[in-house]
């Protein structure tokens, strides 16, 4: 099985995907260190270089090699769904998670983190609040299943994901 987290950048994509995997025995992937594996360098950096179409056009190469790949939890970039491609693979591949967060709540967590590409401007609030708009559609047409993070613990988070998964009978009961 494979299962693919989505959801905007700091929503918790790779914390809860790797208890997920660890608590499933399933390998974890961050499709965001492949890239940056495949191109020898930060996102940060090759997005400054090369621009946001260059760097979508590994990421998509990426994603659909990942969910043609072995069972695994996959977490995908923020901007992975961006791409009707990427949403397509994602939706037909894996059991996709959106891990729906709201921009404040994002904003809490990251306001702090230096890492991020699309947050690197004068008010990174009204820049998560624009792309919430902009691609909480896109989470929502690629999910399978809609989480809603807010403020439990990661592994609140996990047990969510599992009952779902279970629900939908694709996991047997414990």
């Amino acid at each position: 099985m494979r299962i693919a987290c989505v959801g905007l950048p700091g929503s918790g994509k790779s914390t809860v995907g790797r208890h997920l995997a660890r608590k499933m025995g399933l390998r974890f992937i961050d499709s965001d260190q492949v890239i940056e594996q495949r191109i020898a360098c930060s996102i940060r950096e090759f997005f400054e270089r090369e621009g946001e179409n260059a760097f979508r056009d590994i990421e998509q190469q990426v994603i659909d090699e990942l969910t043609q790949g072995p069972s695994c939890v996959l977490s995908s970039g923020g901007g992975t769904v961006l791409r009707p491609a990427n949403r397509q693979h994602l939706r037909e591949r894996a059991q996709v998670v959106y891990l729906h967060s709201i921009p404040e709540e994002v904003f809490r967590r990251l306001r702090h983190d230096q890492n991020r590409p699309l947050l690197q401007v004068a008010d990174p609030l009204a820049r998560l609040r624009d792309l919430y708009a902009a691609r909480d559609p896109l989470y929502r047409e690629t999910a399978h299943f809609v989480i809603e993070t807010g403020r439990p613990s990661v592994s609140t988070l996990v047990n969510m994901i599992l009952m779902q998964l279970e629900l939908a009978g694709l996991l047997a009961p414990p």
